[in-house]
């Protein structure tokens, strides 16, 4: 895509929120809200299965894997045509009409550099990503650029690129992919420093989920600050983006201080621990209201947690029975089928809220046209929940906007069925009403 030497950041997401060329404001007083493109620039196998769907004996699980077993020529095809069709202009006009104003963008380093064996399509995905940033301005949504897969992977997630070992800050290579890392970040900040960019580009992420308690708690954050630093050294004035890397929220008071705009990002689910996946329909809603609501501003407040605080990742998902969710050919949660290989984190028995032979996938992978107005009211009440609870802090970012066959993970999908508000920015419920004992009204705990 060709870029004008001249730009219009008049434009203006909605009556809400001002245009791009004015200053936004104070995000704790005027919280983002948001959606991501996951699984566009960034393949994840739940997002997109049929990009996935092989014989499982051929290990296709990342897209290492499928790059590797498409090759050259096959991958650029493939790819090319999933990054021109996944998303497109009405993709963001139809992001604007849904009362949204901000857009989080997720790619791989592979965009701008590859090294040694990466079997990944050099640089294509970068020419989606600057034609993903005019379309976000033509419709006055501001972008945060988000990481999402490091040289090494910075937690060995299929979303990084390549499920498996850790390879950055971590194993034999794990100084010198961290270097590369920074690397990646020096160029990339140099470009996004730009006055074209200032105005639009209002959040840049250093690294997506970087597993800390995998790694080297203190060698992530030396390298946060290193990334920051070299980041502004470079002219970058956009609110920069750190992961919580899973250590929790209250570990993060008093680090990293002296770092203006500075930005702690916590991804929110009930749903990948075998204990909150647990709750009932009600005792969700409940734990959004009050248990979110409670970190978020636990975490905002500098005297308590870190300070600026963001949730650029969360679902209405209330189970972990999306295909391919929990990666491919690893079973889920929900029905006692996960089976990690790590006896802390698998779920070989039930997890559903009965924890019996009743806990299956049916009715949580059923059309939305078969849902129950009872698991509608549900799914609309949990999503309205974890906005307010968000919005506590710096704003949220709902993943994700498309996905082929996981409506309760699909913004666009969410709408449609009347699952979601139709504006983002006027909700029904604002965790200050009653929370309907759902089994009452005929919607039974394992659906």
């Amino acid at each position: 895509m060709g870029l004008f030497t001249e730009w219009d950041d008049s434009t203006v997401a909605n009556s809400k929120v001002p245009p791009l060329n004015k200053p936004w404001g104070d995000y704790a007083t005027k919280p983002a809200r948001g959606v991501n493109l996951g699984g566009w620039l960034s393949l994840e196998p739940f997002i997109t299965p049929s990009l996935f769907d092989y014989d499982i004996r051929l290990g296709i699980v990342d897209e290492w894997t499928l790059c590797k077993h498409l090759g050259p020529k096959t991958t650029a095809s493939t790819l090319e045509k999933h990054y021109a069709t996944f998303v497109t202009e009405q993709t963001f006009k139809e992001i604007q009409d849904a009362g949204l104003d901000h857009v989080r963008i997720p790619y791989s380093y592979w965009a701008v550099q590859i090294y040694d064996d990466d079997p990944y399509l050099f640089r294509v995905s970068w020419r989606y990503l600057l034609r993903g940033i005019e379309w976000a301005r033509k419709y006055g949504l501001r972008v945060n650029l988000d990481l999402h897969a490091l040289p090494g992977s910075q937690n060995g997630w299929n979303h990084s690129g390549r499920q498996g070992p850790i390879g950055w800050l971590n194993g034999t290579n794990g100084d010198l992919n961290a270097q590369r890392s920074l690397d990646v970040h020096d160029r990339l900040s140099k470009f996004f420093a730009q006055d074209r960019y200032k105005n639009i580009v209002t959040f840049y992420g250093l690294a997506n989920e970087p597993q800390m308690v995998r790694l080297s708690a203190e060698a992530v954050t030396k390298w946060t600050s290193d990334a920051y630093n070299l980041i502004r050294d470079n002219g970058l004035e956009a609110n920069v983006v750190f992961a919580d890397g899973f250590m929790g929220l209250t570990n993060w008071h008093g680090s990293l201080t002296g770092h203006p705009g500075l930005i702690l990002d916590v991804h929110q689910y009930v749903i990948f621990n075998n204990g909150l996946i647990q709750l009932s329909h009600q005792e969700k809603i409940k734990y959004a209201c009050d248990g979110w609501t409670e970190q978020a501003e636990e975490s905002q407040n500098p005297a308590t947690g870190f300070g600026p605080t963001m949730f650029a990742e969360w679902s209405q998902a209330d189970t972990d029975c999306a295909k391919y969710l929990t990666n491919v050919g690893w079973g889920n949660r929900w029905a006692g089928t996960y089976d990690s290989g790590n006896a802390s984190t698998q779920a070989l028995t039930p997890k559903c809220p009965t924890t019996d032979d009743r806990c299956t996938c049916e009715g949580a992978n059923a059309s939305v046209s078969d849902y129950s107005d009872a698991y509608k009211k549900f799914l609309r009440m949990f999503a309205e929940a974890q906005m307010t609870s968000f919005e506590k802090g710096w704003g949220w970012w709902y993943w994700t906007w498309d996905t082929e066959s996981a409506p309760q993970w699909s913004y666009r999908q969410g709408l449609a069925a009347g699952i979601l508000p139709k504006k983002a920015y006027d909700r029904d419920f604002t965790c200050d009403g009653d929370i309907p004992d759902f089994t009452g009204l005929g919607l039974d705990e394992v659906y």
